[in-house]
């Protein structure tokens, strides 16, 4: 309004209008010197409150976004954070749940044999067995429930799975599952997955119940048995061990993703995601040798040599190294993820035949059942020196170390995250 009366005084006398124009120009020189933020450091802006705190937090999550590694991104719904960029990191030793601090610090050992049908619970403080379980016929492995309250014996021969209060050390629920080898869940803990290695099937379950919801058949797969999660958790790639092949399985869809074949011979065993989401590294029992694969691009990108029968992989507990457990040497060979080079190797005194096992919650041993030995192997690993040999009776397999750090399991005998 002031312009207009400016430019078309109309009648007003000269003194009037020359008031109007100083005034104007006092105005806009107080808006000037107040009013603009760019004229004083620290002035709020001249935008409404409102409108300032959407457009900063909108902003937030993009800058975000923008220094989180691809892989991370996209996180399967549900599924907690990845922290730090580091798949292991919350899996330290400090990191074991409170309610879990004060259970007993126990190894389940399940007897693979056709016949056998128990679990042998050793005390990881005395090397002392403490109880015998019977659970069923075949018991392949022994896998933490994703929300870390219950353990399930796998047991092939007698078609179920037996579940274990690891609070009391007792069996507490056996579930009816067809031919059931290995078992995992989704990191969201929405799904089960049952390896049902004889017929060839990857099965989707229930986590709680284990009924059925889809099964996946991949026509190239041959006894898949062990598996691990992308970064994001919006796949898995799982080994089959009598085809020589590598399936990569969306989580959300159940669609087959991909096929990788590993050539002639291959027979490829246990699977673990690296630290920084990148690698899948694949123990190739008949090749002698751990195999990389690229997690985007899901095709081998290196390999390292290893002693005979390269069998079961387990993080260290500060994410630095990848215990390798050498079945047909009766050694474990240490490898640096950072360097993906052997860096030590321990050997068992007189030989030995280590499988399958897991990393005490300090860090400071690595248990493994000895396959064709009947006997269980304790670690040092600072030192990498044999400190107990235990016998147990039958076929030790997929031995299960209790309690571990984490927020969840994975499955297997203990893939946390």
């Amino acid at each position: 309004m002031s312009r207009r009366r400016a430019r078309h005084p109309g009648t007003a006398g000269p003194g009037v209008v020359l008031c109007v124009l100083l005034g104007l120009l006092l105005a806009l020189a107080a808006c000037t010197s107040q009013g603009s933020p760019s004229s004083r450091k620290g002035d709020p802006p001249t935008t409404p409150p409102s409108r300032s705190r959407t457009t900063s937090a909108s902003a937030e999550p993009r800058v975000a976004a923008a220094h989180t590694p691809r892989r991370f991104r996209h996180l399967l719904p549900g599924m907690p954070p990845v922290v730090d960029d580091n798949v292991y990191s919350r899996t330290r030793p400090q990191d074991v749940r409170p309610r879990l601090r004060h259970e007993p610090k126990l190894v389940y050992v399940p007897d693979s044999m056709p016949s056998g049908d128990t679990v042998t619970v050793i005390s990881q403080r005395t090397h002392k067995v403490v109880r015998t379980l019977h659970t069923g016929l075949l018991s392949q492995h022994v896998v933490p429930s994703y929300d870390l309250r219950h353990l399930y014996t796998n047991s092939s021969e007698s078609n179920e799975l037996v579940q274990i209060d690891p609070h009391t050390g007792k069996v507490s629920r056996h579930i009816p599952v067809p031919r059931p080898y290995n078992l995992y869940f989704t990191p969201d803990g929405r799904q089960a997955v049952v390896m049902v290695e004889e017929h060839d099937v990857i099965r989707f379950s229930d986590p709680t119940t284990f009924r059925k919801r889809y099964d996946v058949h991949v026509p190239r797969c041959s006894g898949p048995n062990h598996a691990d999660f992308s970064a994001n958790g919006r796949f898995m790639v799982i080994s089959c061990e009598f085809s020589g092949v590598l399936v990569k399985v969306s989580t959300l869809s159940h669609r087959v993703l991909g096929v990788l074949p590993l050539g002639a011979g291959s027979m490829p065993q246990d699977v673990r995601l690296s630290p920084d989401g990148r690698t899948f590294y694949v123990a190739d029992m008949a090749t002698d040798e751990v195999r990389l694969i690229s997690a985007s691009r899901f095709r081998q990108v290196g390999l390292i040599r290893t002693p005979s029968g390269p069998h079961g992989l387990y993080p260290s507990r500060d994410g630095r190294r990848l215990y390798v457990s050498d079945r047909g040497a009766g050694k474990v060979s240490v490898v640096s993820f950072r360097t993906r080079k052997i860096v030590d190797t321990w050997t068992i005194p007189g030989g030995g035949s280590p499988d399958m096992g897991g990393v005490s919650a300090n860090g400071k041993v690595l248990w493994l059942s000895g396959r064709y030995n009947a006997e269980v192997y304790a670690f040092d690993t600072d030192t990498g020196r044999l400190i107990a040999r235990i016998p147990v009776p039958g076929s030790p397999h997929g031995l299960c170390v209790w309690p571990q750090p984490g927020r969840y399991s994975l499955g297997h005998t203990g893939n946390m995250r």
